[in-house]
């Protein structure tokens, strides 16, 4: 198997102008045209090839309806903006390749296999016809899926970019071929179509570690699905590469997408409530994760509705064969990449930490975690009192709770000497590429981070500017009752129940009048703090400020559409589904 264009299944925006994802329809190296996730309409593995078959019937039939519709446009004398565009790629394509056999088409054009003609070498061209690049967002697709490419070229998880050529008729997009055949078919052609943990876990693994790749660049994939994995060869042990970047967008920090796209079965519940960000990816990998081990999904439903409705409101069945017989290890991390509150989700980062995905407990390859950067930012936003309360619940987590937070610090301290030094946070916070980073605000992060005012950041210091706080409540609400009344009696030195002025001014060392402090947490006003107050106190200090919205909206487009297995379009109100979700 080599190369393809496909398509994605869903998608809707509450834009006024033509969403991104309606354009966003051409993939990178897949392993054959497909229909994305909702074509799937039975557990059985025949079933499943069955509606395959019909998915693609039912394109092939839409592919000749916008050949009609092109071919009127260009009798309306319409000039297509891929025609008039330069994208300033190499210009001798010819010169440098010939072109085979066929590997699969999409809307805007066809792949390819194609010989090198300098070494020989086998590659995969996606050819992308500029007839067909009828609106500016079409061309910027194209641009900006070739900056994706570029972005994430090296990575050994990724499908290899080489180059972007163009002519007055086409764009050329030359990448590495993978011929193993897509993660799908491997899963489909599995004794009940199903992994061993062992196995499982080693293509789990290669999943989180493009994730967090991607997450690191300001990146979201935003498709993530078997169909979109591909083996490199067919060898057992074949790596695993991340294709189809068609609706994978650059993100900054804070804000959030309010487009909907992906493909039904992995879609994340923030991407149905219109607010989603680089934690829809990790959900997806949860629901692979579910379907590589039982071979069945964790969302199920006759209709596109009907899915929707269980990715909003229900939980994953873990009682049915074969879960009894599944290790504890594996269940913990599914519920913990599939908790419906994002903010309490396990990132990409945190996931490779976990036990069952560590390769022979190893974490030397574990990547920075995008989100342990971010927070180091916020830390230095917080109030002195909300620094402080986070000091004291840092030292009451155990190793359990910490053990991805010290794969994090291990990856900054260079040195190894259980501290970080300010030129170790200067080239930690360099990776984080969304940012832009001043020296100066290098500086002012670590002074906020080091407590002791040694010039130091100790690990004890770092948990207390990164860890999640939403996942601690998430994960063990009773356990979170007593941590978080742990840190709370390291103020009440007289367990009275309460955090009074001077016993604050005593746990902090502060002089003079600690009224501003005690005025941000004491919400009844009657001058202390009580357990309640400062729980809500360490909640609120890891939430971010009100995302802003990464795509323009209209308030009265409230419905998307979502292509039906008949081809046929259905539209759904996604507010009647999320109405009650919060």
């Amino acid at each position: 198997m080599g190369a393809c264009l496909s398509t994605t299944k869903i998608s809707g925006s509450n834009s006024t102008t033509p969403s991104n994802a309606d354009h966003r329809r051409t993939a990178t190296a897949t392993g054959k045209h497909n229909e994305g996730g909702s074509n799937v309409k039975s557990h059985t593995p025949t079933e499943i090839h069955r509606n395959q078959k019909q998915k693609q019937k039912t394109q092939q039939q839409n592919n000749h309806k916008n050949k009609r519709k092109e071919k009127s446009t260009s009798r309306k004398g319409v000039i297509p903006c891929g025609k008039t565009t330069d994208f300033g790629y190499l210009k001798d394509f010819d010169s440098n390749y010939s072109t085979g056999k066929l590997l699969g088409h999409g809307q805007f054009g066809y792949t390819y296999v194609a010989i090198d003609k300098s070494n020989g070498d086998r590659v995969a061209v996606k050819k992308i016809d500029k007839n067909k690049m009828i609106l500016p967002i079409a061309v910027e697709d194209v641009k900006r899926e070739v900056k994706i490419l570029q972005a994430l070229s090296g990575h050994e998880n990724v499908v290899q970019f080489y180059n972007a050529y163009e002519d007055s008729s086409y764009v050329y997009i030359v990448m590495e071929l993978c011929e193993g055949g897509e993660l799908l078919d491997r899963i489909l052609g599995k004794k009940d179509s199903r992994y061993s943990e062992k196995d499982a876990a080693i293509v789990v693994r290669q999943m989180l570690k493009v994730a967090a790749e991607c997450h690191l660049h300001g990146l979201v994939h935003r498709d993530m699905k078997p169909e979109n994995f591909l083996f490199k060869s067919k060898k057992d042990d074949a790596h695993l590469k991340a294709t189809d970047f068609g609706l994978s967008d650059f993100i900054r920090p804070g804000r959030k997408f309010t487009d909907i796209v992906g493909s039904a079965y992995y879609v994340a519940p923030e991407v149905l409530k219109r607010k989603s960000g680089p934690e829809s990816d990790v959900w997806s990998i949860g629901v692979i994760t579910y379907i590589l081990l039982c071979g069945r999904r964790p969302f199920w439903d006759k209709t596109e509705d009907g899915i929707f409705k269980e990715v909003l409101k229900n939980k994953p069945d873990f009682k049915r064969k074969p879960w009894p017989n599944i290790s504890a290890s594996a269940k913990d991390l599914i519920k913990k990449l599939l908790v419906k509150d994002p903010r309490a989700r396990f990132t990409a980062a945190q996931a490779l930490s976990h036990p069952w995905v560590r390769e022979d407990g190893n974490a030397s390859e574990i990547p920075l975690d995008i989100s342990v950067l971010s927070n180091m930012r916020k830390f230095v936003k917080y109030s002195r009192l909300k620094q402080f309360a986070l000091r004291a619940l840092a030292s009451t987590l155990d190793e359990e709770e910490i053990s991805d937070l010290r794969d994090q610090f291990h990856a900054i301290d260079i040195d190894k000497n259980g501290a970080i030094s300010l030129e170790e946070m200067r080239e930690a916070l360099a990776k984080d590429l969304p940012w832009k980073m001043k020296e100066s605000r290098v500086s002012e992060i670590l002074e906020a981070i080091d407590g002791n005012t040694d010039g130091l950041v100790n690990f004890t210091e770092f948990v207390a500017a990164t860890l999640h706080v939403h996942q601690l409540e998430e994960h063990n609400s009773e356990k979170w009752q007593h941590l978080s009344k742990a840190a709370f009696e390291k103020f009440d030195v007289d367990k009275d129940g309460y955090i009074t002025p001077e016993e604050l001014r005593m746990h902090t060392g502060l002089k003079g009048s600690v009224d501003p402090l005690l005025e941000e947490a004491d919400i009844d006003k009657d001058g202390k703090i009580s357990l309640l107050e400062f729980r809500r106190l360490l909640r609120t200090a890891s939430i971010s400020p009100r995302p802003r919205s990464n795509h323009h909206h209209n308030n009265n487009n409230n419905s998307i559409q979502i292509p039906s297995s008949h081809g046929v379009g259905a539209r759904l109100d996604v507010d009647s589904l999320t109405s009650t979700q919060g």
